[in-house]
């Protein structure tokens, strides 16, 4: 047993200015991603991204990738970005008026970023609850050192009350974990689970992901998403989203920072591709890729010393993404047993009449008693 004045004394030491001190629960073994992320990048040869690979919570992982999304995420010309922060307040501000503002939440962000969207949601939520328990949760502790500093900055929150939490929340053993956790710390309290900036879109098996994250869930519980959104799936509208992230240096040099940090790959930003494709009813699938254009096999030195044959026109998948249709995220909240409670739609760049836009969803479980009378994609697109 842990004496209670050691408590108090970790407790202050924390809450005290200066180096700002954060407790972190570290949940996996940082030389077991290293050895994933190596095996990835093993594959076997592919000219259209199907081999070799940087699975999304590697593309984050580690003080090159962070300091590089960081950068991506505050350059006025990555407007994909920009949009999002910025048409965020309002949208979160809705959603709380007309289903949070009463109820005391503690709050779990899933993939915290940068913090600035964690921020708005602290704000909000500790008006009701001044007694609130903020779990960021992110594969990279560095990520969440940079997002905890951020999301906290102006809130009236403890320091001891911010407990930033390092797994890979795509991995169910992981989940169930984390629910322990929770059920030890918060006990009945209900919690607000947020997966925002659409980072749903990133993992391959983007349905599954939803699968996996709605048994975090409990009878009073709520998860908060956030995706892109498309109205059209014609390949024209295809070209032009990947078109949207093509253009900004600081995102192409993003894509390309896990690259950096865990290989000797000479990065050349004019071998990035951004491939626009269909998902028949579901999205616009974007992937971006490396592909090696000089005409002779290159030998690439991985995180375990061994060495990598990147042939000629081989390629690596850097990242992947997507624009859901109302159809697409639909289908993935009704076969993730969630049931909407409320949503809100906004359209980007209207004067371009693209039809891409973000929209803010707030769910629950379907054990919360919830039913709403319209099928969740009209109700969603309805709101616009």
């Amino acid at each position: 047993m842990i004496p209670l004045d050691f408590m108090k004394l970790l407790e202050n030491s924390i809450n005290e200015p200066g180096l700002g001190w954060t407790l972190c629960f570290i949940g996996e073994d940082q030389s077991n991603k290293l050895a994933e992320l190596t095996q990835e990048l093993r594959g076997e040869f592919s000219t259209t991204g199907d081999g070799k690979e940087i699975l999304s919570g590697f593309s984050y992982w580690g003080i090159g990738p962070t300091i590089a999304w960081d950068y991506a995420c505050n350059d006025r010309f990555y407007l994909v970005m920009k949009n999002s922060i910025e048409s965020f307040r309002t949208r979160w501000h809705q959603i709380h008026s007309n289903n949070i503002r009463d109820q005391k939440y503690h709050y779990v962000s899933l993939g915290v970023g940068t913090g600035e969207k964690d921020q708005f949601i602290l704000s909000s939520l500790l008006n009701t609850n001044p007694e609130l328990l903020y779990f960021p949760v992110d594969m990279s502790s560095e990520m969440l050192r940079l997002g905890v500093q951020q999301a906290t900055q102006g809130a009236q929150l403890k320091s001891s009350h911010v407990l930033p939490i390092q797994i890979d929340f795509s991995i169910e053993r992981n989940v169930i974990e984390l629910r322990k956790l929770l059920d030890r710390v918060v006990n009945d309290s209900p919690v607000l689970f947020s997966l925002l900036g659409n980072t749903l879109a990133n993992f391959q098996r983007d349905t599954e992901l939803l699968q996996t994250l709605s048994k975090l869930l409990r009878h009073e519980d709520k998860l908060l998403i956030e995706v892109a959104t498309t109205e059209d799936l014609s390949q024209e509208a295809a070209q032009k989203a990947a078109d949207e992230y093509a253009k900004t240096r600081s995102f192409r040099e993003f894509v390309t920072s896990a690259l950096l940090q865990n290989t000797d790959l000479h990065i050349d930003l004019n071998s990035i591709f951004f491939e626009g494709f269909i998902e028949t009813d579901k999205a616009i699938l974007i992937k971006i890729l490396y592909r090696n254009l000089t005409g002779n096999k290159i030998q690439v030195t991985l995180p375990d010393r061994s060495v990598m044959d990147f042939e000629d026109q081989d390629t690596i998948r850097l990242y992947l993404t997507r624009k859901y249709t109302s159809t697409g995220i639909n289908k993935s909240i009704s076969d993730s047993n969630l049931v909407l409670v409320d949503s809100l739609h906004i359209k980007l760049e209207p004067r371009y009449r693209i039809g891409f836009g973000m929209i803010l969803i707030l769910l629950a479980s379907q054990s919360s008693g919830i039913n709403k009378s319209s099928p969740v994609a009209d109700y969603i697109w309805s709101k616009k």
